[in-house]
């Protein structure tokens, strides 16, 4: 049994192994060569790899859950947008012939809504972007106190910039 004591360790004895395994001949460090036929077969187990493989997997499984769910929500929030733009229209009828009667066109009452929904929709991605940022602030304080791990929940910029304009297209789409 071999118990690398660190990563660098473990990759150079799997290396080495690997090596050992493979076809053809292999030159040793005391300068013999032995054949593939003079060498025994090593078989191994990376007790470690094994178990990083498996977390990954669970993490890229979570992370799908995550997506498909958030997806979901996403258009369930279109359609309540739809609905609520809508409903806003049905009581701005009022409004609406005022601007007709004062000569306004269709376009413009149209841009209206979209000027409308192109702020409702900077303003909540700009609050949800807030929210985030203050959130990612208290678990990376909490899991530094706790593990003393610093950073473990970052929101970039231009991610941040990304999700805002999502969140206007989605607004201003529904």
């Amino acid at each position: 049994a071999i118990y690398p004591k660190d990563f660098d360790s473990k990759k150079n004895v799997t290396k080495y192994l690997d090596t050992w395994n493979k076809e053809g001949p292999l030159t040793l460090p005391n300068g013999h060569t032995l054949e593939k036929k003079d060498r025994l077969e090593l078989a191994y187990t990376d007790t470690i790899a094994i178990i990083i493989n498996v977390i990954n997997t669970l993490i890229t499984t979570i992370t799908v859950a995550l997506i498909a769910f958030t997806s979901l929500s996403l258009v369930v929030s279109c359609f309540m947008i739809a609905v609520i733009t809508y409903i806003s229209t049905m009581e701005r009828v009022k409004e609406i012939g005022v601007i007709r009667s004062l000569g306004g066109r269709k376009r413009d009452v149209s841009r209206l809504f979209i000027a409308e929904c192109l702020i409702i929709g900077l303003a909540s991605g700009l609050f949800g972007i807030g929210t985030t940022y203050l959130f990612a602030l208290i678990f990376n304080i909490s899991i530094n106190a706790a593990f003393g791990i610093g950073n473990m929940a970052i929101l970039t910029i231009p991610t941040a910039l990304i999700m805002i304009g999502v969140s206007i297209l989605l607004n201003v789409l529904s």
